[in-house]
């Protein structure tokens, strides 16, 4: 017996491509980064945000985000820990805006910040414990028990939401890219690296207000 029929991935694969349209913090993460350092950099947020929830996807599989949504101090412990990150780049992004910008393309500083954005972005989905409850909430509906090694369900419904959200997200940064280099050399760097600020400040506080139910 298989662990899906097919007219159950189907129905989930439209699931996954609805939820994955509707804007929301990954979205704005993506965007910001695009903005200040091209579809490169934006391309390397959505491969770190998937990252974080193909690890979402093995702690539902392994039962830990159950423990995770069981837990109402794991849950506050985690959203502010997240919450404080955030902020805490809002402030950087802001103070680099008073210093003169480097240039992104060096060769000196190219890996040291690719890496710096990709593991940012994976402690920043990672750190959203959101989105460990939304995948108990979600992935069961599609979950067969009868058809055995549910851990194993539980993990390739989540790769498959992963890779429909990453398709998305390098789509949306090659797009905000292309649109973004009428821009290159305008002067505006202080005020995107504001933007940026202003953009995780933000977030911080929505995941801070965010609630269990």
């Amino acid at each position: 017996m298989t662990l899906f029929d097919g007219p159950t991935l189907l129905a989930y694969l439209a699931a996954a491509v609805a939820l994955v349209l509707i804007p929301g913090p990954g979205t704005a993460w993506i965007i910001a980064q695009t903005a200040v350092g091209g579809a490169r950099r934006g391309m390397l947020a959505a491969l770190g945000l998937e990252a974080a929830t193909s690890i979402h996807a093995l702690a539902a599989g392994l039962g830990l985000s159950a423990l995770l949504a069981a837990s109402a101090l794991a849950f506050e412990l985690l959203k502010y820990a997240g919450a404080a990150y955030l902020v805490w780049l809002g402030i950087q992004a802001w103070r680099s805006g008073e210093r003169p910008a480097m240039d992104e393309d060096a060769p000196h500083a190219r890996t040291p910040r690719q890496r710096r954005v990709f593991l940012r972005s994976v402690a920043i989905g990672v750190l959203n414990p959101k989105v460990a409850v939304f995948f108990l909430a979600f992935l069961p509906q599609f979950v067969h028990p009868e058809r055995g090694m549910v851990w194993l369900q539980f993990i390739v419904l989540g790769l498959l939401l992963s890779s429909v959200g990453l398709l998305y997200g390098l789509s949306l940064a090659l797009l905000a890219g292309r649109i973004g280099r009428s821009a290159a050399g305008s002067g505006f760097s202080r005020w995107r690296a504001r933007a940026l600020g202003s953009v995780f400040v933000a977030l911080g506080i929505r995941l801070a207000l965010q609630q269990r139910s």
